[in-house]
């Protein structure tokens, strides 16, 4: 929701159904942008969409065609659902919004990606990368952003996408395509980067400004159903590791060598953005500008002096660029400024409670809370911090985006060595090896990591610095995955931060969201105390009030359902 020009409200509706990713019409996140507004339907000058259906029906068409007679079956599955939803998009959107008569606006996938990149961007001019998957036909795309302009200039097309060949590693590798791709670059730093040669010798031709082509003779998701095939199985010593199968040394030397792979190319990517466009700030997004290790090496590297990510990088984030896109095309619109900063409003951007409304969904759901204040809430959850404990902690308005940002976070004490194994085991229920990322203050982040500037939206991974002792956020190659936290942005979380500092000499804490795997990131009070339930989280902090897991009188059991598999 934007109101002239200046982000108003952005949401996800997984976060209100609790469906990850869930992919119909975002009724209810609409209801809630609609609401933060202070408006109706009729009263919105536009609805705008991400991409353009009917350019990604070409594309698709002209891929069948190209491999026909193979990919019939896809084609039969997949052409009944584009006639009946995907090109019907206007008329769905006027009949959810209750007979919408204003206009209905569609952007191309990667403007509304390049849009939300640099419009929200602190930068005046800048360099514009985006790389994903596939939008209608172009897979990455390279830009310049002055002012009020957006160009595009250089795309790489379909079938030929870094996006794409991730996803087929992390396919191979067990893990879930469009989900599990954080779970192969976590893995990488377990592998050794093996197949790296084999990669370049017969997959991909990489040419040095950062474009390339794949060879599909080894992968099946032109028009089948899987996105790898014998041939691949064949070149990297084996079938698909099945899922929730035992994670052997060849799934972590693929992902290794994947990750170095998507490092390689990313980076040539960027150094020709930088060269093209004569800029030396640059702004990134699609889904992978989330790899966060690629992103923290372009950094170190000199590549991009300054470097700014899309914090809502997906698709989710194309309908905040698409918004963008229309206000500055279509209506001529003014950019928002914020003095330098960015215009994200940290992410926060989705629904926040009253006292009153946390405390009805609370009594709703039976529990027994302590109202102590807002100042002794955050003095008390690091207290218990400093004790061991893992606390919850749900403040003010929810994260746009995939990461926890101090709204919607779980956290504890980064000094304790066994901290990685409880909350992987015993709070998320996932796999032990996946990473947690540190929250630090960010006026002394540069005394704990090897990062020069700030890093607000957890999308820049850098070294943990000698001598500092945090195990528990610490990856295997000696890394974190980094949030500098403001008094500005996140106050609830930085006065946290600031009280644990106070009580043990360490100004970071293990922030990680909260959620349960294969669940979106909780959203109401009653979302949350749902999780808190279900889990072994000591204590939920949610301003003013205070719970301990130990005075609740509900059964545990009674919250506990089904996991959900990622």
């Amino acid at each position: 929701m934007l109101r002239d020009g200046a982000i108003v409200a952005a949401a996800q509706e997984e976060r209100f159904t609790r469906i990850k990713g869930d992919e119909r019409f975002p009724a209810r996140a609409t209801e809630y942008c609609l609401a933060a507004a202070g408006i109706r339907a009729a009263d919105l000058d536009a609805v705008v969409f991400y991409d353009k259906p009917v350019l990604k029906l070409d594309r698709l068409l002209e891929t069948y065609l190209w491999i026909a007679p193979r990919g019939l079956r896809s084609f039969l599955k997949a052409g009944p659902l584009w006639a009946s939803t995907r090109l019907r998009v206007e008329r769905t959107v006027r009949h959810e919004l209750g007979g919408y008569e204003g206009r209905v606006l569609f952007c191309e996938h990667h403007e509304s990606h390049a849009a939300s990149a640099f419009y929200p961007s602190p930068f005046e001019q800048a360099a514009v990368l985006t790389i994903d998957g596939v939008g209608e036909w172009a897979t990455a795309s390279i830009g310049l952003g002055s002012g009020s302009d957006l160009t595009l200039t250089h795309e790489l097309k379909w079938p030929d996408s870094l996006g794409l060949l991730y996803s087929a590693f992390t396919y191979h590798a067990g893990f879930r395509v469009n989900s599990g791709e954080y779970k192969l670059m976590g893995l990488a730093p377990y592998g050794q980067p093996r197949y790296v040669e084999a990669i370049y010798r017969r997959l991909i031709d990489l040419r040095e400004d950062g474009s390339f082509t794949v060879d599909q003779q080894y992968f099946d998701y032109l028009g089948g159903f899987t996105m790898t095939n014998a041939a691949f199985s064949e070149l990297f010593g084996g079938p698909p590791r099945a899922p929730e199968g035992a994670l052997g040394q060849r799934e972590m030397d693929l992902a290794a060598s994947m990750q170095q792979v998507c490092e390689e190319i990313v980076r040539r990517m960027a150094r020709t953005a930088v060269r093209e466009t004569g800029c030396s700030d640059l702004c990134m997004a699609g889904g992978v500008a989330l790899n966060a290790v690629a992103n923290g090496k372009l950094l170190r590297e000199g590549i991009a002096k300054r470097l700014w990510i899309q914090p809502a990088s997906g698709d989710a984030g194309g309908a905040l660029g698409a918004a963008l896109i229309a206000w500055h095309r279509y209506f001529n619109g003014e950019r928002d400024r914020a003095d330098g900063a960015d215009t994200m409003h940290g992410a926060l951007l989705g629904p926040e409670y009253s006292a009153a409304e946390i405390a009805a969904q609370l009594d709703a759901a039976g529990a027994v809370r302590q109202d102590i204040g807002r100042a002794a809430t955050i003095e008390r959850a690091a207290e218990e911090l400093a004790r061991g404990a893992v606390v919850g902690w749900f403040d003010g308005r929810m994260e746009f985006g995939p990461r926890a940002l101090g709204a919607r976070s779980i956290l504890a004490d980064p000094r304790d060595p066994k901290m990685q194994s409880t909350l992987n085991h015993k709070i998320k229920f996932r796999e032990g090896f996946r990473p947690f990322a540190p929250s630090v203050l960010a006026e002394r982040a540069a005394e704990y990591f090897e990062l020069d500037g700030e890093s607000p939206y957890m999308l820049l991974v850098a070294p943990v610095r000698d001598g500092r002792d945090l195990p528990a956020v610490t990856h295997l190659d000696g890394t974190a995955r980094i949030q500098t936290v403001t008094e500005a942005r996140t106050p609830g979380l930085h006065g946290v931060l600031e009280a644990f500092d106070r009580l043990t000499g360490c100004p970071v804490l293990v922030n990680t969201s909260f959620n349960v795997r294969g669940e979106p990131l909780v959203c109401s009070p009653a979302d949350a105390y749902a999780t808190f339930m279900r889990t072994d989280i000591d204590f939920l902090a949610m301003p003013p009030f205070f719970l301990a897991k130990t005075a609740q009188t509900t059964m545990r059991e009674q919250w506990q359902k089904p996991l959900v598999l990622d």
